[in-house]
């Protein structure tokens, strides 16, 4: 197995609304924010090469939105979702299965594409995996989730037939364990990877950062943040006793880090990139 960082591109969002309760003159510690109270957030990808399958989770914002639904998120930075691919060593076309966390635009976003009539998958030779609680969520959105859920990004994987449901928590393939989080957003999958007897962990929005380790740290985007709360007491008391590596989609600074045992609860321990976990370059 081999595993890569996918980076698609940075965007911003605003600091408040992804710390929740927590004061600014707290996050702003780890968390700048620019002089419109926005901070910069990355939307990291990871490829896994089994051999025989060649898997992608999430796929950052892609590119066929308006100007104006861009303006909203300042996306900077040098990176996109092919040309990250193509650095190393893979085409749109080598993907075979495309895992989706959730369906919020900014992870599922990258997946579609215009073309001339409408629009098309990126990936034409892929599945594309979502949770069907997830899925039913999206295409009947509540009102306070509707904006994150744009029927372009979603309805073209189905009229392709490339669209798979994941049912429930279960082994997607040897060593990729699926499991199912429900704070966020309904049906929220979070990829555990088994990597040569060491566990790596996708976070995507249940952790979006180091920054977000502390309990009280809940994103105001999470529809149950009291579900969220009870998901990261469970989830980081089980990360810290069994060592695992957390792998994070949106932290602007680290890719990586382990977690430890403290008289404050679980905290942060060491931060490293994937290639020094991979390496085991962090030990």
């Amino acid at each position: 197995m081999k595993l890569f960082t996918i980076n698609t591109g940075y965007f911003k969002l605003d600091g408040g609304a992804m710390f929740g309760v927590v004061p600014k003159v707290i996050w702003q510690k780890t968390n700048p924010a620019d002089e419109n109270n926005l901070c910069s957030w990355a939307m990291r990808c990871l490829l896994i090469d089994t051999g025989e399958r060649r898997i992608l989770i999430d796929n950052g914002i892609g590119d066929k939105q308006s100007k104006k639904f861009f303006s909203y998120y300042f996306l900077h930075g040098d990176d996109s979702l092919e040309k990250s691919l193509n650095s190393k060593g893979y085409t749109l076309d080598d993907i075979t299965d495309n895992l989706l966390t959730h369906l919020h635009f900014d992870h599922a976003g990258g997946g579609v594409k215009r073309k001339e009539d409408g629009f098309e998958t990126v990936f034409k030779n892929a599945n594309y995996w979502v949770s069907r609680q997830q899925w039913e969520w999206a295409v009947h959105p509540n009102g306070r989730e509707k904006a994150s859920f744009m029927e372009e990004n979603l309805l073209p994987m189905q009229d392709s037939g490339q669209l798979q449901f994941i049912e429930e928590e279960k082994e997607l393939y040897p060593g990729i364990s699926l499991r199912i989080f429900n704070g966020h957003t309904q049906g929220q999958i979070i990829p555990q990877i088994d990597f040569n007897g060491r566990t790596l962990v996708y976070m995507a929005d249940l952790l979006p950062s180091t920054g977000h380790i502390p309990l009280p740290y809940i994103m105001s985007y999470d529809t149950k943040p009291l579900i969220t709360l009870e998901e990261k007491i469970k989830f980081m008391d089980e990360a810290a006793e069994n060592n695992y590596t957390l792998f994070f989609e949106h932290d602007y600074y680290t890719e990586c880090c382990s977690l430890k045992h403290t008289e404050r609860g679980v905290r942060h321990d060491k931060s490293f990139s994937l290639e020094q976990f991979v390496n085991e370059e962090f030990l």
